[in-house]
C-alpha cells in the first residue's frame, strides 16, 4: 500500500497545488497561456521523442495492440452516442460531446507521467500510441460528426484539408513520428541533443499536472449534468474493464503494455473535451463539470486499479 502512496502523492500532490495556487493568487486564466504553450509543444512532445526513439523499432509497430485499445475505447463511445441520441433524445451535437466525455481520458497530460512513474520506462512505448493515435482518431472524429450535426460551418474540402492538418502537425504526433524515423534508421544522436531533450522531457509531467490543477480552479462547478450518472461510470469504470477485456481476450501482449492501456483509460475525462465543447458552443459548462468531478472521484479508482496492478488482481 506504501508503494500505490508513494505513486500518487506525488501525482495527485501537483494537481492540488495547482489548484491551491489558483485559488490563492487569483491569476486569470489568461495566465497559463505561456505554460499550456510549453506543456503542449515542448515538454510532452521532447518525452515521446525520446522514449519512442530510443525503442527497438520492432516494438512499435504492434497494430493489433492499438487497433484493438481504439476498439475498446470507441465501444465505449458508441455505447454513450447511442444512450444520448436514443434515450435521452439529445441533439447530434450534444451526444458527440457527452460520447467524448465518457471516452476521452486525459492521456495526454496525466498519461506519461502516471505511467512511467508506476510501471517504468517500459510503458513508454505502448502510451506513446496510445496517445498519440488515440488524439488522431478523435480529431477526426470530432469535427467530422459535428460537421453531420451542422455545427461546423466549413465546407467538406476545407474541412478535410483542416482535419489533415491537425492531425500531420500536432506536436504529440509529430514528435512521435519522428521518433519511429530516429529508430526505424538507427539514428546516434549527439549527446548535447540527448541532454536537452532529457532536460525538457523531465519538465513534461510536474508542469502539466499543475496547470490542470491550475486550470480545475478556474472552472468553477455551476451545472452537473444528468447524464454524469451514467458518463462517470463509463469512464472512471467500465472504460478500464473493457480495454483490459479487450487486450486479454487478444492476448500475445506484454503485460506492462496491458497494465499501460489500462491505466490510460482510467483517467477521468480529458479537458480537451471542453475545448471541443467550446468550439462549437455545444455543453460547455456540463463538459466542464464533467472534467471536475471525473478528475476528482479519480483520486479513488485511479488508486483502485493501480492497487489491482500492483496487487496481481489483473493477470496479464
Amino acid at each position: 500500500m506504501s508503494d500505490i502512496v508513494s505513486l500518487l502523492l506525488p501525482f495527485f500532490g501537483l494537481i492540488l497545488i495547482g489548484y491551491i495556487a489558483a485559488k490563492v493568487t487569483k491569476q486569470p486564466a489568461d495566465a497559463l497561456g505561456w505554460m499550456n504553450t510549453f506543456i503542449i509543444y515542448a515538454a510532452i512532445p521532447a518525452l515521446f521523442f525520446k522514449l519512442v526513439s530510443r525503442t527497438p523499432f520492432e516494438d512499435l509497430t504492434r497494430i493489433d495492440f492499438i487497433a484493438t485499445d481504439l476498439a475498446a475505447t470507441y465501444s465505449i463511445f458508441i455505447v454513450l452516442f447511442a444512450i444520448g441520441r436514443w434515450v435521452r433524445k439529445n441533439s447530434l451535437a450534444d451526444c458527440t460531446i457527452q460520447s467524448f466525455a465518457g471516452a476521452y481520458g486525459n492521456i495526454g497530460y496525466m498519461g506519461p507521467g502516471l505511467s512511467l512513474l508506476a510501471l517504468g520506462e517500459r510503458a513508454a512505448v505502448p502510451v506513446a500510441l496510445i496517445v498519440c493515435l488515440e488524439n488522431a482518431l478523435h480529431f477526426v472524429v470530432a469535427p467530422a460528426l459535428m460537421a453531420v450535426a451542422g455545427d461546423d460551418r466549413r465546407s467538406t474540402g476545407r474541412l478535410a484539408i483542416d482535419i489533415v492538418r491537425k492531425v500531420a502537425f500536432h506536436p504529440f504526433i509529430l514528435s512521435t513520428a519522428l521518433g519511429f524515423v530516429a529508430a526505424g534508421l538507427q539514428i546516434d544522436q549527439p549527446p548535447a541533443l540527448q541532454r536537452f531533450i532529457d532536460y525538457l522531457s523531465q519538465a513534461a509531467a510536474p508542469c502539466a499536472l499543475f496547470a490542470m490543477g491550475v486550470t480545475l480552479a478556474l472552472r468553477p462547478l455551476k451545472r452537473v449534468p444528468v447524464e454524469i450518472g451514467y458518463i462517470v461510470p463509463a469512464k472512471l469504470i467500465i472504460h478500464p474493464i473493457v480495454v483490459y477485456l479487450a487486450l486479454t481476450t487478444v492476448g500475445g501482449f506484454d503485460p506492462i503494455w496491458v497494465y499501460a492501456a489500462v491505466l490510460l483509460a482510467a483517467l477521468p475525462t480529458a479537458t480537451n473535451v471542453f475545448v471541443i465543447g467550446q468550439q462549437y458552443c455545444v455543453w460547455q459548462e456540463r463538459a466542464s463539470a464533467t472534467i471536475l468531478i471525473t478528475t476528482t472521484l479519480s483520486v479513488v479508482t485511479v488508486s483502485a486499479v493501480l492497487i489491482a496492478i500492483k496487487s496481481g488482481f489483473l493477470p496479464a
